[in-house]
């Protein structure tokens, strides 16, 4: 993927001292575009900011060494400043690897007034043997907008790695005007059981949220109504409102790729938000 900084600020280091895997971004809005004033990162964590045709300032995560080993920390820091509009993505799936002390990443994300800020990461991978905790932290304005779409998979299944890692832990918060909207946590112990039996016939589990005045056509794609899942389907997608402007959709899945399949409609409409579709080349 080509890169270019042709629309951001010059990166100013934060004032404050971070450590490796540490990063921080600031979207601001300038003019009609958005652009980025505070952008750095910490090795092995790197930022990609591609072009885009619309609106929104794009950046792809990246992890220089490839994925998470034992120890690592992701610790990463954005706030969407007044009607800023901003893509966060990364560059590919997120590997976990063989950690006996375990790896994390936390993200904490601050929106202002009539900021939108689309959070579409790829899955999380952990293969045998890992342990993995995440941290998702948002808090919204009350004119905000959000999307953040969340998944992960079996680990390593052509390799027998199915369901073998050692736990995956998720906890997403996503608070308005300084109110809980949203708690949603998951831990996957393979200490108390074989994982594999208690999820069943599926690899991979996605869900996704939609917030907020702008993303108006992507809760609508969320909730249209769809065909009763049969057991031979290979996707289960259940949806529900949340408050008056909000939607909540949970896939379970016999793949990564069955799964972004059956949101595809609601990715069409993030993309038509955006005015530009980071998923042309990935999903």
């Amino acid at each position: 993927m080509a890169t270019t900084d042709s629309n951001c600020a010059r990166p100013s280091r934060p004032s404050t001292t971070i450590g490796a895997g540490s990063g921080s971004l600031t979207f601001r809005r300038a003019g009609g575009k958005t652009v980025i004033a505070e952008s750095f990162a910490a090795s092995p964590l790197r930022f990609l900011t591609p072009r885009n045709h619309g609106n929104a300032a794009w950046v792809f995560l990246a992890n220089l060494g490839g994925g998470l080993v034992d120890g690592d920390r992701i610790d990463i820091r954005v706030r969407a400043e007044v009607d800023a509009d901003a893509l966060i993505s990364t560059q590919s799936a997120t590997k976990v690897y063989r950690s006996p002390a375990g790896c994390s990443q936390r993200l904490e994300v601050r929106a202002a007034a009539g900021a939108t800020i689309a959070i579409v990461p790829d899955p999380v991978i952990c293969f045998g043997g890992a342990r993995y905790e995440q941290n998702i932290d948002v808090s919204l304005a009350a004119s905000a907008s959000l999307v953040l779409f969340d998944a992960y998979t079996s680990g390593r299944a052509a390799r027998g790695e199915r369901w073998l890692f050692e736990r995956f832990e998720s906890r997403t918060t996503i608070a308005r005007e300084g109110r809980s909207e949203i708690v949603e946590a998951t831990r996957l112990d393979l200490g108390v059981g074989p994982i594999a039996r208690r999820m069943g016939r599926f690899d991979a589990i996605a869900w996704l949220v939609a917030i907020g005045p702008r993303f108006q056509d992507v809760r609508d794609a969320m909730l249209a109504p769809l065909p009763f899942p049969s057991p031979g389907d290979r996707a289960v997608v259940a949806a529900s409102p949340v408050g008056v402007d909000g939607a909540v959709a949970r896939v379970a899945a016999d793949s990564f790729e069955h799964a972004s399949r059956a949101l595809r409609p609601s990715f069409a409409a993030l993309a038509r938000a955006l005015g530009d579709d980071p998923f042309a080349r990935k999903w």
